[in-house]
């Protein structure tokens, strides 16, 4: 097994407790799945948010899908002028016997604009 890094970030609709949860979900959810991922192979995950979201934390909507025993942080986004609002970021540092190649970077809705080199 090697340590891997994963990145993803998605955009919600509003600055809510529940788009802001349901993102999370979504989010987590499809980095999970396109990676063949269980929480037990999660070692943490670091989540960032713009500036505009302060309705909930990110982590608390992680730990309600399996999350309960891995180490999550988060933290506040640079506020760069004209950047992407409501987007929430996301690394997970894992284990996995992937090729560092054949890892997928999840990016949804509007955040697919930040990395369209590897947006998924």
């Amino acid at each position: 097994m090697t340590l891997r890094a994963i990145r993803g970030a998605i955009q919600v609709s509003a600055n809510t407790p529940e788009a802001i949860g349901e993102g999370v979900k979504e989010l987590i959810g499809a980095i999970m799945r396109a990676n063949s991922l269980t929480p037990e192979a999660v070692i943490s995950v670091i989540f960032t948010s713009t500036p505009d979201l302060t309705a909930a934390f990110p982590a608390a909507a992680c730990r309600e899908i399996g999350f309960e025993s891995v180490p999550l942080i988060g933290a506040v986004e640079v506020n760069v002028p004209g950047a992407l609002d409501k987007t929430i970021r996301a690394m997970l540092h894992c284990e996995s016997s992937a090729p560092a190649s054949s890892v997928s970077h999840i990016y949804l809705h509007g955040a697919q604009s930040l990395r369209r080199d590897i947006a998924q």
